[in-house]
C-alpha cells in the first residue's frame, strides 16, 4: 500500500506553517521538496567529508571523489544508460540542453539546415536551438499542438527532410503536463538522419526514463525537480556522439595535457564537466534517487494519477475555470486561468491561505500565446500531495473567486 502519511513524514518542510496555515505545497514542478536523507547527507558531507574531486591526493579529495563517482553510476543505473561515461554532470537541466546545443550544432549544424522543436517546449528548449540557428543560418522549424493540448506528432515527417539535423521535445510539458508519444517520433526522426533530444524535466519524476529503451540521443534533467538539490543536473549523450563533439566550456578537469601550442581533452566524461563541479549536489542527487529506488514507483505513478483525475474533477465544478491541457496520458501538473480574475491576483490570494501555486508564464510563451492568455495558474502535485490538500485548493479558489468578482 502507498502509504502518504510516511512519506509526508520524510519531508520536513511539510510541517511549515504559512500566515499562520499548514503549508500546502503545490509548486513541485518548479522545484521538488527535499526528503530528510537528502537534506542530512548533503549536509554531512559539508561537516566531514569536504575535499575538492578528481585533484587532491589527500584523504577527503580521494573519499568525495569515490563518491562523485557512485553517483554517477547512480543515475545511470537509474535512467537504464549503457555506460557510466554517458552520464554528465551539469549544473542543471538548462546547462545540458545549452552543452548540446553549443556543441553539437558547432559541429554539425551549418547554413542551410533546420532543427525541430515543438510548441509545448520549456524555454531552455526553445532559445538554445534558436540562438544556433541564428549563428549558422539555419532554420527553426515548429511541430504544433492542438487546443487540448496533444502533440500533433503526425505532422513531423512533413517537417523532416534531409537536412534535418536536431529534434528537440519534452518528455512532459511543464505547463500542459502532455506526455508524447516519443517512441515513434524517435524512430521518424532517426530515419531522416536526425538526432534527438529530449528534455526530461518533468518526464523523469512522472514516469521516468530508460533512456536505452527509448533510443533517444541526449536527454536532460535536473536534479531539485526530482527531490534532490539545486544546481545539480543531468546530461546524458550516446557515447559516439559525445565523442565526436567538442567541449563546451573550458577549464580544470575537461583537460588532458595543455600547451600554448595545443590543448588535447580528458576522456569521457569529464570533457563536458569543466571546473570544480558541484560534487556535493551530485552525491545529494544520488541521496534522492536512492530514496525514490526505496519507493513502489508504480503506486507513487498511481497516487499521482489519482490526485490529477481527483483534483481536474475538483476544479472544473469552479464556476469559470478552464483547465488548459487535457490529453488522457498527461502527467500531474493543472494549468488554468479563472475567468474575470488575473492569475497573479489569484496567486497572491492563495498564498495567503497557505497554498503554493506557479503563477505566469511558466517559461513557456509559445504555449501562452497557443491560448491567447498572458499567463496561468498552475497547481503541480508531488509524491506527499494528498486528496485534503486538493480539497483546500478548491476553497481557496472559490474563496479567491468570490474576492475577486
Amino acid at each position: 500500500m502507498f502509504d502518504i502519511q510516511k512519506i509526508r513524514n520524510d519531508f520536513p518542510i511539510l510541517e511549515s506553517r504559512v500566515y499562520g496555515r499548514p503549508l500546502i505545497y503545490l509548486d513541485s514542478g518548479a522545484t521538488a521538496q527535499k526528503p530528510a536523507c537528502v537534506i542530512e547527507k548533503t549536509g554531512e558531507l559539508y561537516r566531514t567529508l569536504n575535499g575538492n574531486i578528481h585533484r587532491g591526493a589527500h584523504y577527503l579529495a580521494e573519499q568525495m571523489t569515490e563518491q562523485y563517482e557512485a553517483a554517477r553510476e547512480e543515475v545511470r543505473r537509474f535512467i537504464g544508460a549503457k555506460d557510466r561515461s554517458e552520464v554528465i554532470f551539469t549544473a542543471g537541466a538548462t546547462a545540458s540542453l545549452n552543452t548540446v546545443a553549443y556543441s553539437y550544432c558547432e559541429a554539425f549544424l551549418k547554413a542551410g539546415d533546420n532543427l525541430i522543436v515543438s510548441e509545448m517546449e520549456h524555454h531552455s528548449n526553445i532559445v538554445p536551438w534558436q540562438l544556433m540557428c541564428e549563428r549558422k543560418g539555419a532554420e527553426l522549424r515548429v511541430l504544433r499542438f492542438d487546443d487540448t493540448g496533444r502533440l500533433m506528432s503526425e505532422q513531423l515527417p512533413e517537417l523532416l527532410d534531409e537536412r534535418t539535423r536536431v529534434v528537440a521535445i519534452t518528455q512532459a510539458s511543464n505547463t500542459l503536463g502532455t506526455r508524447p508519444e516519443l517512441k515513434p517520433m524517435i524512430e521518424k526522426a532517426h530515419a531522416a538522419g536526425a538526432v534527438v533530444v529530449i528534455d526530461g524535466c518533468q518526464g523523469v519524476v512522472h514516469g521516468g526514463v530508460n533512456v536505452e529503451e527509448l533510443d533517444c540521443d541526449f536527454y536532460a534533467f535536473s536534479g531539485h525537480k526530482l527531490y534532490g538539490p539545486t544546481g545539480i543536473g543531468i546530461l546524458y549523450g550516446k557515447r559516439e556522439l559525445l565523442e565526436k563533439m567538442p567541449p563546451f566550456l573550458c577549464g580544470g578537469d575537461m583537460v588532458d595535457r595543455v600547451s600554448f601550442e595545443r590543448t588535447t581533452y580528458a576522456e569521457l566524461p569529464l570533457k563536458f564537466e569543466a571546473g570544480t563541479a558541484n560534487f556535493i549536489g551530485a552525491v545529494g542527487l544520488a541521496e534522492a534517487i536512492r530514496y525514490l529506488s526505496r519507493l513502489d514507483l508504480k503506486a507513487v505513478e498511481a497516487h499521482e494519477s489519482d490526485l490529477l483525475h481527483y483534483a481536474t474533477e475538483r476544479l472544473n465544478a469552479i464556476e469559470g475555470l478552464r483547465i488548459y491541457g487535457n490529453d488522457p496520458s498527461k502527467c500531474a501538473i493543472l494549468s488554468f486561468t479563472i475567468e474575470g480574475t488575473h492569475p497573479y491576483d489569484v496567486g497572491m490570494i492563495l498564498d495567503k491561505l497557505g497554498v503554493a501555486i506557479r503563477t505566469g508564464q511558466h517559461c513557456a510563451e509559445p504555449v501562452m500565446k497557443h491560448f491567447g492568455v498572458k499567463g496561468m495558474c498552475r497547481a503541480s502535485i508531488g509524491l506527499y500531495n494528498t486528496h485534503e490538500e486538493i480539497d483546500q485548493l478548491e476553497a481557496a479558489l472559490k474563496r479567491a473567486v468570490r474576492m475577486l468578482r
